[in-house]
């Protein structure tokens, strides 16, 4: 359980700043596959994740879906509409059993104006998330599915996040079938294992091989 002194927006806070802080915050339990927030839905402030891992999903209008991120303890959510006062994007469903806190808008721009180390914390982390994305999308000009898949196997590896084939494919950017096809060759090579939802790394060197590397070092609870 992630705890607020560990969220690295908030890392430049003493004590008492905290404490401040953690009264506008109102904790929120969530359920394994329930949605946090909708696309579409008016945004009135962001979230905190205290537990548990959410999947940020993007749908297009012929039901496509792709996973945008997957975060856990000590990341943040709906943090892209916090300036332009717009709506949800994409909408966040939980992994597992979840805890976040929500701060409203109002109450934590009061608080910016208070602490402003904390707006440069926020303005770093949303910049390397944006030069993760323009990677990712660049990824997907240049490298094949079984390379977009081996990165995603190792961060998902090293996590411990279990994913449906379904959703690594969402994830990759691959068909379900090229998912399917690549994983199943994979495993009969004795590069991975699947148990159920999980896969254990077997060959991490054959992977990091044949990956595209990102240049941006996330947070270990972060995956884009």
């Amino acid at each position: 359980m992630a705890e607020l002194k560990d969220f690295r927006i908030f890392s430049d806070l003493k004590a008492k700043d905290l404490e401040r802080l953690k009264q506008t915050i109102r904790r929120i339990e969530c359920g394994k596959g329930e949605i946090i927030f909708h696309e579409g839905a008016p945004a009135f402030g962001f979230y905190l994740i205290f537990d548990g891992m959410v999947k940020l999903v993007k749908r297009s209008t012929r039901a496509k879906s792709q996973i945008l991120k997957i975060a856990g303890p000590g990341e943040i959510l709906g943090e892209t509409t916090l300036f332009d006062k717009g709506s949800h994007n994409a909408y966040a469903k939980t992994l597992d059993p979840v805890v976040v806190g929500f701060i409203e808008r109002g109450d934590f721009f009061h608080f910016l104006e208070r602490h402003p180390k904390t707006i440069f914390r926020l303005y770093e982390k949303l910049s390397e998330e944006l030069k993760a994305f323009q990677n990712k999308l660049a990824e997907r000009s240049y490298s094949s599915s079984k390379e977009r898949l081996a990165r995603l196997i190792l961060h998902l590896g090293k996590s411990g996040v279990e994913l449906s084939r379904a959703e690594l494919a969402e994830m990759a950017g691959v068909s379900s079938k090229t998912a399917i096809r690549t994983l199943s060759e994979l495993e009969s090579r004795g590069i991975i294992a699947m148990e159920n939802r999980r896969i254990r790394i077997l060959r991490e060197d054959y992977l990091q091989k044949i990956m595209e590397p990102f240049s941006v070092n996330l947070d270990p609870n972060l995956i884009i």
